[in-house]
């Protein structure tokens, strides 16, 4: 299939599209909020107490080497995700994959809550949280493509950098509210959280997923996706294999895809679950300074990021990329230095800066920078793989080495090398690209996509 419609399929009224819109991008976001709760509540007693539950040791440090190791064995399995759910998304729709990404996340999660501990079943307790994490690991790598996919296609013209934002606020929203479910769970249950009171958030999110389901069985099919889906139909022909056209015809937006993340795959991890370890322990700070300033600094990222989602539909998604990646170079170290001062306002303020200008301002034209790499036909698979690729290279066991890099060297300028580095690299990813906010969406993969 060469080209879409640049229509939406026959069957849709005005009417009925714009109630196909706002159900679409309230399922993308709503089922990100849950999944990324979900997600965090993991990354969260990850560094807290999965240590001493689950990789007891004599030796200082290994413990939690081992527990932030263990969240970053989930992304091991993001690519597979993304490859499956991207196949699936393109040939069989958007809306069933994230039924079935949902469904895997959130039983997994579930699970870790009834789980044994090493205390009470051994080397078995490590192996299988390690075999749950997989299963996160894999959902999370088909969601967010979906996700960012089904809220783009679905946008008004002109508006695909807001509509594409609202996802990513899900991500900060689940950040936050998990980050938050935790703290309530240490304060309910006090001493006794290392004993029963870390299962809580897990298995709240049981009732979450309930209400994430309903939402997503009454969303609506992707527009863009039922148009390429009629055109095929029409020309009697089926939906190419996206894997084998990706990789064919579409190397270098895949190659672009990939790069553009590492401005905030690894960094938003350094900034979030490592100092969280790295406030409590190396610090000796006491343990709810961390998750204060997460919150903090995650409620003001879901404000800026329709800000900037709004700005890069009026100024372009390179603009307001580079704005943000230039934020994170100069304030890399500043900001740990603000960390390393010990005061609760001032780590605050550091965490601020860099999730609500820097992080928000390139994360937020993601999706719709993403989205306007690929035409429909491979849409879901090379967003999917793009994202998740640079997460396993970087994102996945970045607390950890970051964890060692501070015990090697003494101090956090080891770290604030790589935010650097890894940002240059997003920086020139994103400059290689076209100014692609006037792009007609359906035209993409031609020799000419801008609108006619």
């Amino acid at each position: 299939m060469s080209q879409t419609m640049s229509a939406p399929p026959a069957q849709f009224s005005e009417a009925e599209l714009k109630t196909a819109r706002r159900k679409s991008l309230f399922s993308g976001t709503i089922g990100a909020v849950i999944e990324w709760y979900e997600y965090t509540v993991y990354a969260t007693a990850a560094a807290l107490v999965f240590g001493t539950l689950f990789f007891p040791s004599d030796q200082p440090g290994v413990s939690q080497i081992a527990a932030l190791a263990s969240f970053g064995v989930g992304f091991l399995a993001r690519p597979v995700g993304a490859f499956v759910a991207g196949h699936l998304g393109d040939r069989i729709g958007r809306k069933a994959t994230l039924i079935l990404t949902f469904l895997i996340m959130t039983g997994a999660t579930a699970a870790i809550g009834l789980l044994p501990t090493y205390a009470t079943i051994g080397i078995w307790a490590p192996l299988l949280l390690c075999i749950l994490r997989l299963a996160q690991g894999f959902a999370i790598g088909g969601e967010w493509g979906g996700a960012a996919i089904i809220a783009v296609e679905s946008a008004e013209k002109g508006r695909r950098g807001f509509f594409g934002a609202w996802p990513q606020i899900g991500v900060s929203c689940g950040f936050l509210l998990g980050t938050a479910a935790v703290a309530l769970s240490q304060w309910i249950s006090g001493d006794a959280f290392s004993d029963w009171g870390w299962r809580m958030p897990f298995l709240i999110s049981i009732v979450l997923a309930a209400v994430g389901m309903y939402i997503r069985l009454n969303a609506m099919e992707s527009p863009a996706f039922l148009a390429a889906k009629e055109e095929a139909e029409r020309r009697q022909e089926k939906m190419k294999a996206p894997i084998p056209e990706l990789f064919k015809h579409h190397r270098k937006p895949l190659f672009i895809a990939l790069f553009s993340r590492f401005a905030e795959a690894g960094n938003y991890y350094l900034f979030t679950v490592f100092l969280l370890s790295y406030v409590a322990t190396t610090l000796e700070l006491p343990a709810h300074y961390g998750p204060i300033a997460v919150m903090v600094g995650s409620a003001l990222n879901i404000i800026a990021i329709p800000f900037f989602g709004h700005l890069s539909d009026r100024i372009g998604r390179k603009k307001t990329f580079l704005f943000g990646a230039a934020v994170i170079i100069a304030s890399a170290w500043p900001i740990f230095e603000l960390v390393r001062t010990g005061e609760l306002w001032a780590i605050v303020l550091g965490v601020a800066i860099f999730l609500a200008v820097g992080h928000a301002a390139v994360y937020s034209v993601l999706p719709a920078f993403y989205s306007e790499l690929f035409p429909t036909e491979v849409r879901y698979t090379g967003i999917s793989v793009g994202y998740q690729t640079a997460a396993i290279l970087l994102a996945g066991f970045t607390p950890a080495i970051a964890a060692w890099l501070v015990q090697v060297f003494g101090g956090t300028w080891p770290l604030v090398v790589i935010i650097i580095v890894t940002t240059v690299i997003a920086a020139i990813a994103v400059m290689a690209a076209r100014e692609s906010k006037d792009f007609d969406l359906d035209r993409i993969g031609q020799a000419d996509p801008y609108e006619r």
